[in-house]
């Protein structure tokens, strides 16, 4: 019902409850002024206190990783024209992922708009969510880092649908394909629609089934 539906289904209310009657087309009520908030209307919130606050919330830890792709190759116009060359598989350290529905399978993670790996995995239309165990603290920093091969002397494999790289030593792997993409703020939120996942058989070191976790700034692990 409409503003004007609402208003006319006021005033019979009122006149069958003994107001006094009235000729004439019944106005309708002004819409409500809608607009943004403004910056100066926003509550202050310090980013390092964000930081600080929000880092209380212990989560785990994973990798998002996408196949190698081709390089585009060089226009035929251009006399220095080379045929496309491999490129390393790309990847991520993150620890803003979740599951997200169980029909469909979906998960989602976050990944900040100034990224140069997210565009790579964008165009792959596909990845790998690696979790990570308690004894990979130094692979998930490798990946943390960015403008350098972080898979060089990584042991993976490819998973089983997309060829994503499966991380040697995770305690789980999500094999899937980009579904959803939404905007949050100075992130995006990915939603990967899931066409594979496992665990491993047995961890190299016997510790496969211990999650890394993250708190306050620091690595650490779960104890029972």
């Amino acid at each position: 019902m409409g503003h004007a539906g609402m208003a006319a289904a006021a005033v019979r209310y009122l006149r069958s409850a003994g107001e006094p009657r009235t000729a004439g087309p019944v106005e309708p009520l002004p819409r409500p002024d809608l607009r943004a908030v403004g910056d100066d209307e926003r509550a202050p919130i310090d980013p390092a206190e964000f930081r600080r606050v929000l880092g209380n919330f212990a989560t785990g830890v994973t990798v998002i990783t996408a196949p190698a792709q081709a390089q585009a190759p060089t226009p035929a116009t251009d006399p220095g024209a080379t045929p496309a060359t491999a490129i390393t598989p790309a990847g991520f350290a993150c620890q803003s992922f979740a599951a997200l529905s169980l029909d469909p399978p979906l998960i989602a993670f976050m990944v900040a708009r100034t990224s140069t790996t997210w565009p790579r995995i964008a165009r792959a239309g596909v990845f790998c969510v690696n979790v990570l165990g308690a004894h990979q603290g130094d692979l998930c920093r490798r990946f943390a880092v960015s403008g350098s091969d972080k898979f060089a002397g990584v042991a993976h494999e490819p998973s089983p649908v997309s060829g994503s790289p499966r991380l040697t030593g995770a305690t789980a792997w999500i094999d899937c394909a980009v579904h959803a993409v939404h905007t949050g703020g100075d992130h995006l939120i990915v939603v990967g629609r899931v066409n594979a996942l496992g665990t491993p058989d047995a961890a190299p070191d016997g510790n496969g089934d211990a999650p890394l976790l993250f708190h306050r700034g620091r690595f650490g692990g779960f104890t029972t």
